[in-house]
């Protein structure tokens, strides 16, 4: 039998289970659900055309393009719009992380910003990423304003813009370049989310999962013999008692973790992931709500 799910109502609501098989990226994250309160400062009568520009980085240099030109821009050989720099004395950490759906490392200011990359890698279907896009400028409250976005996720859902800011250092004018950006993302018809934290547990779980995504040798053929030991339990089994049976524990630990990051099993992302956890088939819980 599944296990009941809980769910409150609201954007940031706690869903209970969150199945790791078929979650997307944005079930996992905290969003902000107030950037629409912002329009109303925004210069979007006539003449906003002239008023509201994109730039955009490439090989050959810098392309201006209008706001509703966006979507016909190959993005292929786009670059990021600023790079950045390490100090002795700044507060935030930047580095490069290795994303294993694009093949390539993609450039972050923050741990908060690592941790999204992350989970973009995890939840499937990424096909393109680019780390601050395009500079924005916009009009609002009777003065020109920019904002540069953080990331730019071509799924196959479509096209994200994301920024990720804590609640908790965010101001009106973050609210505004918010706002800004979310009326773009509409215009060309792309999504748009503000990323604030994660679900209670997704980042510990993610962490463990991000330590066997990439491929691997299995020589001593783990990997069907989990796969056909779930399947033949015909419900969950808990992850230790998973890992025991196959007789070579400490492998096949291992051989698991890398099964679920690749989504051929699935756990419950809204429990802490331990011995305990139940591992279920894919085909048990496809289409449960």
């Amino acid at each position: 039998m599944h296990p009941v799910a809980a769910r409150t109502a609201g954007p940031n609501a706690v869903v209970s289970p969150l199945w790791s098989h078929s979650c997307g990226w944005d079930e996992l994250a905290i969003v902000r659900s107030d950037i629409a309160s912002r329009q109303g400062e925004l210069a979007l009568g006539p003449g906003r055309e002239g008023r509201w520009t994109t730039s955009w980085r490439t090989a050959h240099g810098e392309v201006v393009a209008p706001v509703d030109a966006v979507k016909t821009l190959p993005l292929a050989g786009m670059r990021p719009w600023r790079t950045f720099s390490w100090r002795t004395e700044q507060r935030h950490r930047p580095g490069l992380e290795p994303v294993v759906a694009t093949g390539r490392r993609h450039a972050f200011e923050s741990l908060m910003e690592d941790e999204l990359l992350v989970a973009l890698d995890f939840a499937g279907g990424l096909l393109e990423l680019l780390s601050q896009p395009f500079l924005l400028r916009f009009q609002a409250e009777g003065r020109l304003r920019e904002h540069v976005p953080d990331f730019l996720a071509v799924t196959r859902g479509g096209h994200w813009v994301i920024d990720v800011h804590r609640a908790d250092r965010t101001d009106e004018d973050d609210l505004l370049r918010f706002a800004a950006t979310q009326e773009v993302a509409i215009e060309v018809g792309w999504r748009y989310a503000v990323v604030t934290g994660w679900r209670p547990h997704v980042a510990a779980n993610l962490d463990t999962l991000y330590s066997r995504r990439r491929s691997m040798t299995d020589p001593l053929r783990l990997i069907p013999q989990l796969l056909d030991a779930v399947q033949t339990a015909g419900g969950p089994v808990a992850f230790r008692t998973l890992a025991m049976q196959s007789g070579i524990e400490a492998l096949a630990r291992a051989v698991l973790i890398h099964l679920l990051w690749h989504r051929r099993l699935s756990v419950d992302l809204s429990q802490p992931l331990c011995d305990k956890s139940q591992v279920w088939p894919v085909e048990s819980v496809k289409g449960y709500a």
